[in-house]
C-alpha cells in the first residue's frame, strides 16, 4: 500500500474500511463484564455518528481530551475527533487529579471523552470549573449526571438511526495538520504536549508496514494492552488499520497471559519490562528442568543462539536444532496462542541477553527505537536480520546522523511540529529541522544499523565528576530472577548505592542479594560499583506513582519517598 497518497489518517481509515468484509468483527474487548465488539461496518457508522456530535461542540483545531482504558470505543473516538477537525489529546487513566488539572489547563479542550465512573470522579471538579469545556461524552452511562445538558452518552449516540446525510466529509486535513497532542510521561516535572501531524504518523505507519510485511500472510490479529494514550500504541492502532487486522483489547495487565491465549495474536508490541518478566519466568522454569529435559532445553538455547548469530552448525547440530524446534520451541509458541510471528519491543532499551534468549527459544523479538517526538518509531530490527545489540536500521523517510558529541539526531516528516505552548522548549530540541534526541549512539557503517550506547539524560554525575549510566548497572542486576526491581542512586556522591525490590517468589535473604551485587560489581568499573544497598518491600508501580505508564521508574519520586534511607547510606 502506498501511504504517501493519503492526506490524513482519516483517508487511510475509510480507504481500508471499504476494502474489508463489512460484517467481520474488527474490534473486540476481552472484558467478561463488558463484551463490547464492533464489525467494520459498525465501526465506520459509529465514527460518523460520534463525529457529528463532536463537531457541534468543537471548532476546527480545538482539542478533545480522551481519557479511557483500552477498549473499542477508544479507536472510534480518536478517529471521530479527527473527522470533526479536532485534535485528540489522549491522557493516561493512571494520572492523578493534579495531573489532569495541569493537562486541561494547558490544552483547554472543548470536549472531554471519558470511559467510566472512576475517570469521571477524578475529573468532575475540574470539568465544572472550566468554562471552555462545552461537552462531556461518557462511554459508560453514569448516574447523577445530566445527559440532557452538558453530558452526552456514547451508547445513546450510537443507538440513533443513521442517515447518509449525517456523514461528515473532512477534506481540510493535510499531512502537516496536527492529529494529536501526546503528553510525554517524563520521570520528573510537568509533561510536555508533543504535537504530531497526520503525515508524521502516516510516515511511521509506512515504516512499520515494511517491517511487518514478511510476517503477515493473511489477516493478522493484534492484542492491544499498552496504554493507547502512549505514542507507541497510538501509532500501532493505525498500523492495525493499515494491515486490515482484527484487534483485541486486553482486559487488564493481570489477565494478559489469559488474553494472549484467547486472542492468539500474530504480532504483539510491548515494553522492555514485559520481556524482562517473561525472561525471568521462562528462565526460572527452565532452570528447574533436569535430566534429558534439562539437556534438551540447554541445546535449544545454545543452538537457537547459534542460528540467531548466523554461526555455522555441523550436521549433528542441525539435526538437534530440528528436534528442539518440535519438542521445545513449538510448545513455547503454543503458550502464546500458537500464531505469534514476532514480539516488537519499544519504549526503552531491551537488554541484549534477554533479546538473545527470547529469539533462541523461538520467540522472535524485534527491538526498535523511538521517542514521542518522532511519531514515535525511528528504527527497528527486521525479521530477516535480527541484531539484538542494535535497534535496527532507520525507517524509510527517517534521516539519522550522529552529532560530534555522539547524540542521535533525526530529520523527516515523522518529527513533531513542536511542543504545545512551549516555544523555548521546542527550540532546544528542534534545530534546523533536526530533532536532538538526548540519546547517544552509533551507526554501523556496513549495514546502517543503529546502536544506542548511552543517554544524555538520566546520567549520574559522581562527586568526582564521573558520568555514570544507572540503567547499565540496573539492567545487569535485574537479569537475576531473584531481583524484581532496582534503582541506582549517587548523583553528586562519592559512591553508588541501590534500592532493591527482591522477587517475592524466592523469599531470599539479604545474603543472597549481596552475593548477586558482588557478582555484578566484578563486571563494573570502580566508579560504577554498588557500595551499599537496601531491600524494599513495596514494588515501584504506576498506582503508587513510582513508575510512569510505560513502566519506567520515576527516579525523582523514588528518591523523595526513600529520602531517609538514601541519606543514611552516606552518614559516617
Amino acid at each position: 500500500m502506498n501511504l504517501k497518497k493519503f492526506n490524513s489518517l482519516i483517508d487511510l481509515y475509510f480507504y481500508q474500511a471499504e476494502k474489508q468484509n463489512q460484517k467481520k468483527y474488527f474490534l473486540e474487548w476481552l472484558n467478561p463484564k463488558n463484551k463490547v465488539k464492533f464489525t467494520w461496518e459498525e465501526t465506520s457508522i459509529n465514527i460518523y455518528k460520534l463525529a457529528k456530535n463532536i463537531k457541534e461542540n468543537l471548532k476546527d483545531g480545538e482539542r478533545c481530551l480522551l481519557v479511557s482504558e483500552n477498549r473499542p470505543e477508544w479507536l472510534i473516538s480518536d478517529i471521530a475527533i479527527m473527522l470533526a477537525n479536532g485534535i485528540t489529546v489522549p491522557a493516561y487513566t493512571t494520572y492523578t487529579v493534579q495531573d489532569y488539572k495541569y493537562l486541561i489547563e494547558d490544552c483547554e479542550p472543548s470536549v472531554i471523552i471519558l470511559s467510566n465512573k472512576l475517570m469521571h470522579d477524578k475529573l468532575k471538579t475540574i470539568i465544572h470549573e472550566k468554562n471552555f469545556i462545552k461537552k462531556i461524552i461518557t462511554f459508560d452511562d453514569l448516574q447523577n449526571v445530566d445527559y440532557n445538558n452538558k453530558y452526552l452518552s456514547f451508547n445513546a449516540i450510537i443507538k440513533k438511526n443513521f442517515d447518509e446525510k449525517d456523514k461528515i466529509n473532512n477534506l481540510n486535513l493535510k499531512r502537516e495538520t496536527p492529529a494529536c497532542i501526546i503528553y510525554t510521561s517524563g520521570t520528573g516535572g510537568n509533561p510536555k504536549g508533543v504535537i504530531l501531524s497526520h503525515g508524521g504518523i502516516l510516515n511511521n505507519i509506512e515504516g512499520a508496514c515494511e517491517i511487518l510485511k514478511p510476517l503477515i500472510k493473511k489477516r493478522p490479529t493484534f492484542l492491544t494492552w499498552l496504554p493507547l494514550s502512549h505514542s507507541y500504541e497510538h501509532t500501532v492502532q493505525f498500523v492495525q488499520i493499515a494491515v486490515g487486522a482484527k484487534v483485541f483489547y486486553a482486559e487488564k495487565i493481570e489477565k494478559l497471559l489469559e488474553n494472549i491465549s484467547e486472542a492468539k495474536p500474530t504480532i504483539m508490541t510491548a515494553v522492555p519490562r514485559f520481556y524482562q518478566n517473561l525472561y525471568n519466568k521462562i528462565n526460572l522454569s527452565m532452570k528447574k528442568a533436569t535430566g534429558i529435559k534439562g539437556k534438551l532445553i540447554e541445546q535449544t538455547v545454545k543452538l537457537g543462539t547459534k542460528k540467531l548469530l548466523k554461526q555455522k552448525m555441523n550436521i549433528l547440530e542441525k539435526m538437534m536444532n530440528f528436534i528442539t524446534e518440535i519438542l521445545v520451541r513449538k510448545k513455547i509458541k503454543k503458550q502464546f496462542g500458537g500464531n505469534l510471528k514476532a514480539f516488537v519491543s519499544g519504549g526503552g532499551a531491551l537488554d541484549k541477553k534477554i533479546g538473545q534468549f527470547l529469539n533462541s527459544i523461538g520467540l522472535p523479538t524485534l527491538q526498535g527505537y523511538g521517542l514521542t517526538e518522532a511519531s514515535p518509531v525511528v528504527s527497528c530490527n527486521p525479521i530477516q536480520k535480527i541484531r539484538v545489540e542494535t535497534v535496527g536500521p532507520p525507517f524509510k523517510g527517517n534521516e539519522v546522523k550522529i552529532a560530534e558529541d555522539g547524540e542521535i539526531l533525526i530529520k523527516g516528516e515523522n518529527i513533531m511540529i513542536g511542543y504545545w505552548n512551549k516555544k523555548a522548549e521546542t527550540e532546544k530540541v528542534l534545530k534546523d529541522g533536526w530533532l536532538y534526541t538526548g540519546d547517544i549512539g552509533e551507526i554501523d557503517p556496513v549495514d546502517g544499523y543503529l546502536k544506542i550506547t548511552d543517554r544524555k539524560k538520566d546520567i549520574i554525575v559522581s562527586a568526582g565528576g564521573d558520568n555514570i549510566s544507572p540503567a547499565k548497572i540496573e539492567n545487569q542486576l535485574i537479569n537475576f530472577p531473584e531481583i524484581e526491581q532496582v534503582m541506582v542512586y549517587g548523583d553528586g556522591k562519592s559512591y553508588l548505592v541501590a534500592l532493591i525490590v527482591p522477587n517475592k517468589e524466592f523469599n531470599e535473604k539479604k545474603e543472597k542479594i549481596n552475593e548477586i551485587v558482588e557478582k555484578v560489581n566484578k563486571n563494573l568499573t570502580l566508579v560504577e560499583k554498588i557500595k551499599k544497598f537496601s531491600l524494599i518491600k513495596e514494588n515501584f508501580t504506576i498506582e503508587n506513582s513510582l513508575m510512569t505508564p510505560t513502566m519506567k521508574v520515576k527516579r525523582n519520586k523514588v528518591i523523595e519517598k526513600y529520602k531517609n534511607i538514601l541519606e543514611n547510606f552516606y552518614k559516617k
